[in-house]
């Protein structure tokens, strides 16, 4: 930029040197067709002073404004370089922000989804146990019960056992002590039998 503006200023000074000569050169060609208008008639000593006048002029800018100028332009060049970069810089922390947020997002979802999966696992394997707690635990009362039951069973038919061998024992000893006709035994044998049946019944 520096080197732009430096070469615009040369330029332009050339250009007005160029000027000059030019008009020179034509006052020089309008002297010797027409020496009556005094506008074309050269003089050599304003050519002089114009020329002075010139260079002076270029000195000072040079001096007092170009450099400012020329440090201001610089001054606003590095601020444009400055915010660019800055800018660059930002868009370029922008970019790795949302990668680094999509990435965060790509992982939160992995993660949820593998809680996912395995809250569902660890649920599906507490019904299994629970289930089969269940079924043994129902499968050992049912045993018991059985277990019980058949305890009771053999209880009773033996007490029902222990009961007609003293019934027999009893019916025996009173056909021992008396004699008894027929009907006498059937009306025995028929006494027997309810007092069998009132044991059950009770």
């Amino acid at each position: 930029m520096k080197n732009f503006i430096s070469k615009l200023f040369f330029d332009l000074g050339r250009l007005k040197l160029l000027t000059i000569i030019f008009l020179v050169n034509f006052s020089y060609a309008a002297e010797s067709a027409d020496d009556s208008n005094p506008l074309l008639v050269l003089d050599p000593g304003l050519f002089v002073w114009t020329i002075l006048s010139f260079l002076l002029l270029m000195f000072i800018l040079s001096k007092f404004a170009w450099k400012p100028l020329l440090k201001m332009l610089n001054e606003r060049e590095e601020k444009i370089r400055t915010a660019i970069e800055k800018a660059e810089n930002a868009e370029k922390k922008l970019e790795t922000l949302n990668e680094q947020g999509e990435k965060i997002l790509s992982d939160a979802r992995s993660e949820s989804q593998k809680l996912l999966l395995s809250t569902k696992e660890t649920a599906q394997n507490l019904k299994e146990e629970i289930e089969r707690e269940a079924k043994q635990k129902a499968t050992s009362i049912i045993d018991q019960a059985r277990v019980q039951i058949q305890a009771e069973k053999n209880q009773v038919l033996s007490e029902i056992k222990n009961e007609l061998s003293s019934f027999s024992i009893m019916i025996a000893e009173k056909l021992i002590k008396k004699n008894i006709n027929k009907d006498d035994n059937m009306k025995l044998i028929n006494e027997s039998i309810e007092k069998v049946n009132k044991i059950n019944e009770a």
